[in-house]
């Protein structure tokens, strides 16, 4: 009778079950622990989405390369509860970037874009956004727009792409030098001509101010027609010319504008003032958030049409733009630190939103050097009114070029709603640094 057989104890074979975990599992319930705030990234059962995985938690939060034990198909209990914590403090990251999503995805549908995935196209750029901007804020939509379109240009056809192959182009860049030497050896003066000069002198300070006082109700446009058809904003861009008064007004940084560049390149982080931008600066500026797809115009003519503007009354080719820009230097006068009367409703309104913002008066009231804050930020704080202009000069500058008109009932949206969008960068700014600073100063007190 044969000896029976001997079978190989199993232990050794298998760990026991209990000691790892799935790793889909554990991304799965950290996942939901998130709430509804991801829903954006995840698909109907509640998980992450494939791409989510692939494009973000791997190479954004989980790092599996640089933390080869969270690499597994199962994962031993305390990789199991490092994952579970990476993605739970990634959480506030993952939230922000769900709702850029979002934004990113309407953007996409008011620009008719149509090609591509917009998950593989813009998952990354969001989770880039939470982390440098947080959530979506007041100027999600140009933001969204912006990416959107910087994005779709990677694919050439966009009218900004044409313009910048044009200006590359040496024989085509040659022509348009010509071209835009030529109109600012001819620009017309900074005032009215001759046959507009009495109709500019009845647009009086009165008529500016009754705009101003009545804008904010909506009916301001019985003045505001007065100032248009009497060339007002086209008669108050003379005092462009005066040494020095473009650049106290924050649109240059020269005595007196010089004349642009053509260019070919820009970027969106380091754009100069708006008188000091060449040709494409301008147009990439304007049109990163977006050209219309029926805007009617090829690269050429847009190239053309903009060294036309250029060598225009505030460099803006639409009288209810340049009203506009007097209007809003008027009542940015407001801004200023000091300033008791506030004559017109425009003033008052602007002036309170301006000066309630805790966080301006905190910057202004600490001993520099101890707030956190960089001199650099609080000089553009104590001089807002030069950001106020540009931003409102690069507002109206971008509707013209999306051929938008300005209604007289929308001008205290615009007027108000720049110095909104001011008041938002600068506290987000404000924030970041004061939260910068105290971070280094209790390091440097721990140390």
């Amino acid at each position: 009778m044969s000896a029976p057989l001997k079978l190989s104890p199993s232990a050794p074979a298998a760990e026991p079950a209990e000691g790892r975990r799935p790793r889909a599992l554990v991304i799965a319930e950290a996942w939901r622990e998130l709430g509804p705030g991801v829903a954006a990234l995840s698909n109907g059962s509640g998980r992450p989405l494939a791409r989510t995985l692939k494009l973000i938690l791997d190479p954004l939060v989980i790092r599996p390369v640089q933390n080869p034990g969270l690499a597994g198909g199962t994962l031993t209990s305390d990789a199991a509860a490092e994952l579970h914590d990476r993605i739970r403090a990634a959480g506030g990251d993952l939230t922000a970037a769900a709702a850029w999503f979002l934004e990113l995805k309407a953007a996409r549908r008011r620009l008719r874009i149509t090609d591509g995935n917009p998950q593989e196209k813009y998952f990354q750029r969001c989770f880039e956004l939470a982390r440098t901007s947080g959530p979506p804020s007041a100027d999600a939509d140009a933001v969204a727009a912006e990416v959107v379109t910087e994005i779709a240009e990677a694919s050439g056809d966009s009218l900004l792409a044409q313009v910048r192959e044009l200006l590359r182009d040496e024989t085509a860049a040659a022509r348009l030098g010509e071209e835009l030497g030529d109109a600012w050896s001819r620009r017309p003066g900074s005032g009215p001509a001759p046959a507009a000069a009495s109709a500019s002198a009845s647009a009086s300070a009165e008529t500016v101010a009754a705009a101003l006082d009545a804008c904010p109700t909506g009916d301001g446009s019985a003045p505001l027609s007065v100032l248009v058809d009497g060339s007002a904003g086209s008669a108050a861009s003379a005092r462009l010319a005066d040494d020095g008064t473009a650049q106290q007004l924050g649109l240059t940084r020269h005595p007196l504008p010089p004349a642009p560049r053509l260019g070919e390149t820009a970027s969106k982080r380091d754009l100069p003032l708006p008188f000091d931008r060449s040709i494409f600066e301008r147009l990439f500026a304007a049109l990163s958030g977006g050209a219309r797809v029926d805007l009617g115009i090829d690269a050429e003519e847009l190239i053309a049409a903009e060294i036309v503007r250029s060598t225009s009354a505030w460099q803006l080719g639409e009288e209810d733009s340049r009203v506009a820009m007097l209007l809003g230097a008027e009542a940015s006068t407001a801004l200023d630190a000091g300033r008791a009367a506030q004559p017109t409703a425009a003033h008052r309104l602007l002036a309170a939103r301006w000066h309630r913002e805790a966080y301006v008066r905190r910057a202004l009231r600490l001993p520099e050097g101890t707030s956190g804050v960089p001199a650099s930020v609080v000089d553009d704080i104590r001089s807002v009114r030069r950001g106020y202009l540009r931003r409102l000069w690069v507002r109206l500058h971008g509707r013209e070029l999306r051929e938008q008109p300005l209604d007289p009932r929308d001008v205290w949206d615009l007027l108000d709603g720049v110095l909104r969008s001011v008041v938002m960068d600068q506290r987000q700014r404000l924030k970041t640094m004061m939260v910068r600073g105290a971070d280094e100063r209790e390091a440097t007190e721990a140390a």
